[in-house]
């Protein structure tokens, strides 16, 4: 068993991101995974699925779950950084890897603010897991892995700039949008762009909206049904984009 901390970092891909527009969903709330079963990642490991398992039952028994940390805080930074930036709401083994669901904290504030809009334009674009070897086995052939890690400590999951595990990502980030606010076509632009559309569809979209005239002469009671619409069909357009 290893007494020290490790970092495993996971890549976010914003291309697979996909945005819910739910009435009553909380802002700043996001779901992927911190990490992944079973293919060697940078560090030359190899996580085995159940790895998590026991930690997970810890955590569980103790009714709370891993802190969300902001590039693993104090553990590799300043001990002011060990703030926790939002709370992990949820975290499971499914057969692809550690799924987890969290919220940001503090989106009225500049940091946090920064944080979700780092999140949903993809350059804030990793997952890592701080945790202690609990179980594991060497590698003994040139084709092995490092290790294979069969009992991992879990404590705690950070959301990080850079990734060792390319097939860990986050896979939903919710926003809360008032649609009586969207009043011009360059708001629905800016919107689209701030709920994480990739710039080149939230173009094209708005230029559609602007060709057909929308937003032009409609009452705000009007407007607000047409961007409800509006958000719908962008919703599905994006998924087939």
């Amino acid at each position: 068993m290893s007494t020290n901390l490790e970092i495993k970092r996971a890549t976010v891909t914003n291309s697979e991101h996909e945005f819910k527009f739910k009435a009553g969903s909380t802002a700043g709330t996001f779901s992927g995974y911190g990490a992944v079963f079973g293919n060697v990642d940078s560090h030359g490991d190899v996580i085995v699925k159940g790895a998590f398992s026991k930690s997970l039952q810890e955590w569980q028994a103790k009714g709370r779950l891993p802190k969300m940390l902001l590039q693993h805080g104090g553990f590799v930074g300043p001990v002011d950084d060990m703030l926790p930036i939002g709370q992990w709401t949820s975290m499971e083994e499914d057969a692809k890897g550690l799924k987890v669901e969290g919220r940001l904290f503090g989106l009225e504030t500049d940091r946090g603010a920064l944080i979700y809009e780092g999140l949903t334009s993809g350059e804030l674009d990793g997952l890592s897991i701080g945790f202690r070897t609990k179980k594991y086995r060497v590698g003994s052939k040139p084709q092995d892995p490092a290790r294979w890690l069969d009992e991992i400590d879990l404590r705690e999951i950070s959301i990080v700039t850079w990734g060792s595990n390319d097939r860990a990502l986050i896979s939903n980030a919710k926003a809360q949008v008032d649609a009586g606010e969207i009043k011009t076509v360059q708001d629905f632009d800016r919107m689209l762009a701030g709920l994480g559309f990739p710039k080149r569809f939230a173009k094209r979209a708005s230029e559609a909206v602007a060709s057909a005239g929308l937003f032009t002469s409609t009452t705000k009671s009007d407007r607000t049904e047409l961007a409800q619409k509006l958000l719908a069909a962008a919703e599905k357009l994006a998924r087939k984009d």
